[in-house]
């Protein structure tokens, strides 16, 4: 009986090297966040240092594209907090997407992802536009032949996910990995919210404006006072265009939910001082005008969200120095760490 058990211990050890020495990747350490909320958990592909390399790699290759033209990074350019400085981005043949490109940071705190939630998973999001007409336009199993025919890539795969056939699931796993690791917490207002730093007068007013609910009334959808990740991650209809003028339905697209027509997930404010052009559609070019359709530009329809509680009015009516005021305290939710930071950049350069 003894003798026995032993073998079974033995056994399990040389299974155990043996997986070890297919797979040799190491977990990927996160920093501590301060202020941030906990994040949705992720059980089904935990982040290794060398799975977001991968990842990194399939990013900014345009193997995924069926000419060859254009990889992740095309749209999403790490200088522009990964979104796109474009109304909106070109994909193949010059052909011009639908809506404005999001940006991509601290995805691990969202449960669903495109401006009309349609993917439930950051891997998910990663299957769309590889196969979309007016973005990449390559089927998967042409994308996974690319990538099993590859030496340099074959090698990464066997090194994170062992000695199996590589497909479009593990692909996208590779590049969900890498999007994990885009954490942005390195601007002005964290070193202030951390008593690091102090805001000017204008910023500490402007902050104080976006999250009083009898001025800017910012705050019900764009937290910066509760938490750190600067959106409830939700969706709302906030009043850009009324009944008649509604044409792109938003969420209503994914749900067919009557009550969902118009609304739009919830950008994050962190960063946004560099991912004009604004809004789903990019109407607005600056955030002066966003500042501006938010003061006296509202539309009220029955598809409104009711937490836009000046709607009626036009909006919050700020004055120029309100305006002003809350530019400067949106520029201190600027990470100039996070878009110079090597480990998220092009690593074929």
């Amino acid at each position: 009986m003894f003798t026995k058990k032993l073998s079974f211990i033995i056994l399990l050890v040389f299974c155990f090297l043996g997986f070890q020495k297919l797979n040799k990747s190491t977990p990927y350490l996160f920093d501590d966040l301060f202020r941030f909320p906990k994040k949705i958990s992720n059980d089904l592909n935990p982040v290794s240092k060398e799975g977001a390399l991968l990842g990194r790699y399939l990013f900014y290759d345009s193997i995924l594209s069926k000419d060859y033209s254009i990889s992740c990074a095309s749209c999403h350019k790490q200088k522009f907090a990964f979104a796109d400085n474009k109304k909106f981005s070109i994909g193949i043949n010059d052909t011009e997407m639908n809506r404005n490109t999001l940006p991509l940071f601290n995805l691990e705190w969202y449960s669903s992802f495109f401006w009309d939630g349609r993917s439930a998973s950051i891997e998910n999001q990663a299957l769309i536009p590889v196969t979309a007409h007016n973005e990449m336009n390559l089927n998967w199993l042409e994308a996974e032949k690319r990538i099993n025919s590859n030496s340099f890539y074959k090698e990464k795969f066997k090194q994170v996910f062992g000695d199996v056939t590589i497909d479009s699931i593990l692909i996208t796993k590779a590049i969900g990995q890498f999007e994990r690791t885009l954490v942005s917490n390195n601007s002005k207002y964290d070193k202030v919210i951390k008593r690091e730093r102090a805001f000017s007068n204008e910023e500490l007013n402007g902050f104080v404006l976006v999250n009083d609910q009898s001025m800017a009334d910012c705050l019900q959808c764009h937290i910066t006072d509760a938490h750190a990740l600067g959106t409830n991650a939700k969706f709302a209809n906030n009043g850009l265009d009324n009944e008649l003028n509604l044409k792109d339905l938003g969420l209503y697209e994914t749900t067919q939910n009557l009550k969902n027509k118009g609304k739009f997930k919830i950008p994050s404010l962190r960063n946004i001082a560099l991912t004009a052009p604004y809004m789903h559609d990019g109407r607005f070019k600056s955030l002066e005008e966003v500042i501006d359709f938010y003061s006296e530009g509202v539309q009220s329809s029955k598809h409104t969200d009711s937490k836009m509680q000046y709607a009626h009015k036009g909006g919050v009516r700020l004055t120029d120095k309100e305006k002003a005021d809350i530019l400067a305290f949106l520029h201190t939710l600027t990470d100039s760490v996070f878009i110079s930071n090597k480990e998220f950049s092009n690593p074929f350069r």
